[in-house]
């Protein structure tokens, strides 16, 4: 780079240049990162950039990556991808690291699948992408469990221990592409929303002052979906917010919040939701997870209020999920075909016919619990 652009721009040809040189399915991608002990890593575990699209990484055990601060920069993490088309990052077991899993720009038909997180400063960083994604069945334990500054996601199933950050992005513009494929569609800036939270449980916490508020005074950061409480509820409340053409038309949709899709998630202890969610189950009582490292496995340590452990969620698939906004994309298989989430953190499967419990697990235990779900 000669220096005379930002980082920002060089990334964004980047993405045109590729593609103009073959960058697509038949050439670039598809590898399978699988069962591997990766740690002790300076910068980052597994990385990609471009590359790594239509890629599997599962049942890796990733620890102690950028621990000692030698390096500065933006390719830090145990998984750290920049265009995470259709990749699938499953099973894997992720502690001990600076930032967990970093997936920065063009994250889009990718699934963050039945994951272990524990015990690093952050665990999930989804960047400057549109979607659509999914995150399910996932344990996020570390003190910051989230931090979302995209848009276009499904969030199903997880149990978040720690703080949830959003932020819009309005500086930056990034590409979106066609359903399954490297061809470039648009690009857009982060207006925020346009995120599904479904059957999550939350638990509370107290946060540090620097991820409460940015430097203008707005609250960024906590515990649960209070974040999106000024989101609209539907897409019809936002489209009927933007008025009709006559009164404009990129200006009456500059700098609106994208609707959140709420249902079926528990709050603990604190954690608090949007106002007006279906099915929301909100309790006093703080439960408690910790995850346990018990020789070449792991066990999930959980201590939750019965209430928060009734089934009552029907099973969830990708037409179950409303279409993202910008990329105009549905929740899809690689094959194109609707996603199907049966599959709990566990391994077990999932009736279709079944109502399930909010979290990772089929059946959620309530009061002091042990569940192995490793080795």
């Amino acid at each position: 780079m000669r220096g005379d652009k930002p980082g920002y721009q060089y990334q964004l040809e980047s993405v045109f240049t590729a593609r103009q040189i073959g960058w697509d399915r038949e050439h670039i991608g598809s590898h399978v990162v699988r069962r591997n002990h990766i740690y002790d890593c300076g910068q980052n575990g597994i990385v990609g950039h471009l590359g790594c699209v239509f890629s599997t990484i599962e049942d890796n055990h990733i620890h102690d990556i950028a621990t000692k601060r030698e390096f500065y920069g933006y390719e830090i993490g145990g998984i750290k991808l920049h265009a995470a088309i259709d990749v699938i990052i499953r099973g894997n077991r992720i502690h001990d690291c600076s930032l967990g899993t970093w997936l920065d720009w063009q994250t889009q038909g990718t699934r963050i699948s039945r994951n272990v997180y524990y015990r690093n400063e952050r665990d999930l960083f989804i960047e400057v992408s549109h979607g659509p994604y999914l995150v399910e069945h996932n344990v996020l334990a570390s003190p910051i469990s989230l931090d979302n500054m995209s848009q276009g996601g499904a969030y199903l199933h997880n149990l978040l221990a720690g703080a949830v950050r959003l932020e819009p992005v309005r500086d930056r513009a990034t590409p979106y592409h066609l359903p399954h494929s490297t061809h470039v569609k648009g690009y857009a800036v982060i207006e925020g929303g346009d995120d599904r939270w479904i059957g999550n449980v939350f638990l509370g916490g107290t946060l540090e002052d620097a991820y409460a508020v940015d430097s203008l005074g707005y609250r960024l950061a906590g515990y649960g979906t209070a974040g999106y409480a000024e989101h609209p509820g539907s897409f019809e409340e936002y489209l009927t917010a933007r008025g009709t053409p006559e009164q404009g038309d990129h200006q009456r949709f500059l700098g609106a919040l994208q609707p959140a899709y709420l249902r079926g998630n528990v709050y603990l202890g604190g954690a608090t939701g949007r106002a007006g969610e279906d099915g929301a189950v909100t309790l006093a009582e703080a439960g408690s997870v910790t995850v346990e490292d018990d020789g070449d496995g792991i066990v999930l340590v959980t201590d939750l209020p019965e209430a928060a452990t009734v089934a009552a969620l029907p099973l969830t698939g990708g037409l179950d999920l409303p279409r993202v906004r910008f990329a105009d994309g549905d929740f899809e298989e690689p094959d194109g075909t609707p996603a199907v989430i049966d599959v709990d953190l566990a391994g077990r499967r999932k009736a279709a016919d079944g109502r399930f419990p909010a979290g990772p697990l089929a059946e959620l235990p309530a009061g002091p619990a042990r569940t192995r779900l490793l080795g």
